[in-house]
This record gives structure tokens, sequence and C-alpha cells, in this order.
């Protein structure tokens, strides 16, 4: 791949999917965010909504639009991100992660947490998006040390984006009072702390952390997303937080390294 300008990273905390089309203030910070990093020429996103047993990563040149929930208005459903995806992206993650055995899907579309926070941030659908999945198999230091190996993608052009949330147990949601909850308040601030503290350790073993830990990451999908960005973070780079926000029991903080 061609050498561009080094890409930040960021960590997107995506929340319902309705904020894919609802006029809120998290919509406009991501579109912001957009706007304040280079145009990447690809993009590459680990979602909290594609797990997988083994390391996969979409291979097709025109993903489809994947609606994986239910229950929303069919506005939602009617929803088409029509970004074309990057053969030749999959092919160079595949390379990076080796001797990961990495997967080619050509058959699998972007689900939202891909397409609703892209869809804000570049409207266009003008730049490929390739996906990697979770693998479940490994552990947060697996996943960790996976993301590391990503790294030259920064200096190709590549925005790396991690979607999900820090704080994400939608058990203790009461969706009739949006007040945050005191436990989701203080994990997402300790996060914070150790993130700005460049303490990755910490967060990788969050197990740790103890009681406010295990409520606020559950069932850990939507807060492995956040290790790939940390794993991407250099010795001195600087990190900001936005749409820095609790509702409930979900986090929409979002981060951009570098």
């Amino acid at each position: 791949m061609t050498s561009a300008a080094r890409m930040p990273v960021l960590f997107l905390g995506h929340g319902s999917p309705m904020n894919a089309i609802e006029d809120n203030a998290w919509r406009r910070g991501w579109a912001e965010a957009a706007s304040a990093v280079p145009r990447p020429q690809t993009i590459l996103c680990i979602s909290a909504h594609w797990e997988t047993r083994g390391v996969g990563v979409t291979a097709g040149a025109s993903p489809e639009t994947i609606h994986d929930f239910g229950g929303f208005p069919q506005a939602l459903f009617d929803v088409r991100y029509s970004a074309p995806g990057s053969p030749r992206l999959a092919q160079r993650v595949r390379e990076l992660l080796s001797p990961t055995q990495v997967h080619l899907v050509p058959d699998r579309g972007l689900d939202h947490g891909a397409w609703a926070v892209l869809g804000p941030m570049y409207p266009e659908a003008d730049i490929a998006v390739v996906q990697l999945s979770l693998d479940r198999t490994l552990d947060p230091a697996g996943h960790y040390a996976l993301a590391k190996r990503l790294e030259p993608l920064r200096d190709e052009g590549v925005l790396i984006v991690g979607s999900g949330d820090i704080v994400h147990n939608l058990a203790a949601v009461d969706f009739r009072n949006p007040a945050p909850l005191d436990w989701a308040v203080r994990f997402n601030e300790a996060v914070k702390q150790r993130i700005l503290a460049h303490d990755h350790r910490e967060l990788i073993h969050y197990q740790a952390l103890g009681a406010d830990a295990e409520a606020s990451i559950n069932s850990a999908e939507h807060y492995l997303p956040l290790l790939y960005v940390l794993a991407l973070q250099g010795p001195d780079e600087p990190v900001d937080f936005f749409n820095d926000d609790v509702v409930a029991a979900i986090s929409m903080t979002s981060v951009r390294v570098g």
C-alpha cells in the first residue's frame, strides 16, 4: 500500500442503533471527529457486533448493509450504507496478522456497529470499509496483542475504528430513565483515567477492577474494540475524549488516539 500521513485511531461509543438516524449530539460528534482527521484512503472497523471463532475479515467488493437488530422503526431498516469493500485491504490485514490464520469472508456485509457511526462520519459512503471480527477464543490480552500487528496500517492511509461502548449492560437499563447509574459513571471515569495514564495493563486485565467492571463490561464484546485502539497508541501519543456521556448503563464516551 502507498504511504500516507500517519492516521489517528478512533474508538467510538455507538450506543443505540437509532443514533444512526436521529439528529443528536453524539451523531454530530462523530461527524466532527471525521472532519478533524485526515481523509482516509480506507477504513478498518472492529465492531462489537461481529463475533467469531477464529479471526475473520470482510473481503467482498460490495458489502451489504446488515440490519442486525429488532424492534426499531422501519426507517432504520431502510438505511443502506453503500460504501465499497476493499479486498486489497483484507489481504493486507491477513498478511499483517500472520501467522494467525485469518479467514477472508467475501459474503459478509457491514453491521450496524460499523455503518451507524460511519454514516454520519462519511455520508457519501465513498471510502472503502473492511471489518475485522472479534475472535472470542482470545482473551483480552490476546486481542490487544493481535491489534498491535495492525500498526503499519496507520502509515498506509487506513483509519482504524473500534466501535463499541466502554460501559454496556442492557440488562441494567431502564429505558424510561436515562439517568446514568453510579457504577457506570465510576467505571467510565476509571477507564478514562487509565487511558490518560497509558495504563493499558489494568484495562486489559479489567477483572481486577472489581464489581464496577463486572457490571459495566458484562459480556465484553462492546469493550474489546477499545483494546484494539489502545494497542495502537504510541508511548507519547496524545489522547482526547469526545461524546463523553453515560446514558443509564451505556457509555457514549469516544476516544481519539493521535
